[in-house]
C-alpha cells in the first residue's frame, strides 16, 4: 500500500488529478491494474488516500509546536513567534522528509488552488490548526480589527503554497540568485516578511491622534 500511495503522490504532484490513471499508478509500481480497483473505488479515492496520509502529520506537528510555543511564551505571544511555529513546523518537513515530502508539498499547492473539491480537503485536513493560529495571532495582535488577521494569513498561506510547487519561476526571474526549492532560504524568510506585514497592515488602522 505504501509503494501504490508513493508513486500515486509523485505521479499526481506532477500531473494532477485528471492527468493521471490507476493505470499509470499500477504500472509505476508494477502491478496488475485491477489491484488498485479491489483497495481504491475510483481515482480520486486513491487521491484523497494520498492526501490524508501527510495530511495528518503535519497538521498534528503544527498544532504540537503551537501549543508549546504558547505555553513558552507564558501568555505573550508574538506574531513572529506564532508564524514560526506554524511555517517554520511544517517547512522543515519538507526539507528533512526527501523526495516525498517534497512531492507532497507540490500536490498540496495544486489542493489549494482547485476551487471544486480541494477547498473541501484543506478544510477537512487543516482547519483546526490554521484557527489555532488565528487564535495566537490575536492574541499577539490584541487591537487589530479581525478581518485584517485572516486577510494576514490569506496572504501567508498563499505565498506558502507558491513555495511549496516549486514552479521555478523566482530562479528564472532571479538569474539563479534563488532556488525555488531552497526551503532552507525561505524558512529564513518566511516568518519574519509576513510579521512585519501584519504589524504594519495593523498600524494602519490604528485611529490617528
Amino acid at each position: 500500500m505504501e509503494q501504490i500511495l508513493d508513486a500515486a503522490e509523485a505521479l499526481f504532484s506532477k500531473h494532477g488529478l485528471y492527468g493521471v490513471t490507476l493505470k499509470d499508478v499500477a504500472k509505476q509500481v508494477g502491478v496488475h491494474h485491477t489491484l488498485m480497483n479491489y483497495y481504491f473505488d475510483d481515482k480520486k479515492a486513491l487521491f484523497d488516500a494520498v492526501f490524508a496520509r501527510r495530511a495528518v502529520v503535519t497538521s498534528e506537528r503544527r498544532m504540537r509546536a503551537l501549543e508549546a510555543y504558547e505555553a513558552a511564551s507564558a501568555g505573550k505571544p508574538t506574531v513572529e513567534g506564532a508564524l514560526r511555529a506554524f511555517l517554520d513546523t511544517d517547512l522543515d518537513l519538507y526539507i528533512e522528509g526527501g523526495e516525498g515530502w517534497k512531492n507532497y508539498a507540490a500536490l498540496g499547492a495544486q489542493v489549494a488552488n482547485t476551487p471544486a473539491w480541494g477547498a473541501d480537503l484543506m478544510d477537512e485536513h487543516f482547519d483546526p490548526v490554521v484557527l489555532r493560529l488565528i487564535d495566537l495571532l490575536k492574541k499577539a495582535l490584541p487591537d487589530c480589527p479581525e478581518a485584517d488577521i485572516f486577510w494576514g494569513y490569506h496572504f501567508v498561506t498563499g505565498a506558502l503554497m507558491l513555495t511549496l510547487a516549486r514552479t521555478g519561476r523566482i530562479d528564472k526571474l532571479s538569474g539563479g540568485v534563488c532556488k525555488s526549492d531552497d526551503f532552507h532560504a525561505v524558512k529564513e524568510r518566511m516568518a519574519a516578511f509576513m510579521a512585519a506585514g501584519f504589524i504594519a497592515a495593523c498600524e494602519r488602522r490604528k485611529p490617528q491622534t
